[in-house]
């Protein structure tokens, strides 16, 4: 996966959460810091992280060397930060020509995962790659060069999602069961701690 570079968005308020979400624990780590250590496992040529609110907060608690940035524009929606991940991506290796956008507030990401999504793209050849759960089509998701340019241009809240819409001939996907399971309030971080006690 050398020629792989994951961006890892983490720049949100988590408004709804009503702190920094992706500092909360589980496990025996921080829910940003798991998505960045399955991105080291699955050896990507480059690993980034997009920060924004809570910028100084989130940096301090990363324990790994990947790529921190922080997104001005944060504020103005997903699409910045998108922007500012793949921009990185591409002045930091100029031999990166798939990229995976994932985010941090999915609990049950792994390496295997990633790999999973490379290896689809090479089986199948489309230029888009996205991981299917609840009836839908979301992250982590892959993207080739052709669609480099696309990703830049999204504005505001738009995520990637609406490339995927767009452009549904370009799409294969891979079965992530847990994928609709993210954090977004407390009742879904407390939910999340309770199912895990189950399972022990």
């Amino acid at each position: 996966m050398t020629d792989t570079a994951i961006i890892i968005l983490a720049a949100g308020s988590a408004s709804r959460f009503g702190s920094a979400k992706q500092l909360f624990r589980f496990g025996n780590k921080t829910l940003i810091q798991h998505v960045i250590d399955e991105a080291i496992a699955a050896k990507a040529g480059v690993v980034i992280v997009v920060t924004g609110a809570h910028a100084d907060e989130v940096s301090k608690n990363i324990n790994q060397e990947v790529q921190i940035i922080f997104n001005e524009q944060w504020k103005e929606g997903m699409a910045s930060g998108i922007a500012a991940g793949v921009n990185k991506s591409i002045a930091l290796n100029n031999h990166v020509n798939k990229i995976i956008i994932a985010v941090c507030d999915q609990p049950f990401i792994s390496a295997d995962l990633f790999k999973q999504l490379v290896a689809k793209q090479h089986e199948t050849g489309r230029p888009i790659i996205a991981c299917a759960y609840a009836d839908t089509l979301g992250t982590p998701v892959l993207f080739t060069q052709k669609y480099f340019h696309a990703l830049m241009g999204l504005q505001g809240d738009e995520g990637a999602k609406k490339i995927l819409k767009s452009n549904p001939e370009d799409v294969a996907t891979i079965s992530f069961p847990r994928g609709n399971i993210d954090i977004d309030t407390i009742e879904d971080y407390k939910k999340l701690l309770d199912s895990q006690k189950h399972v022990l």
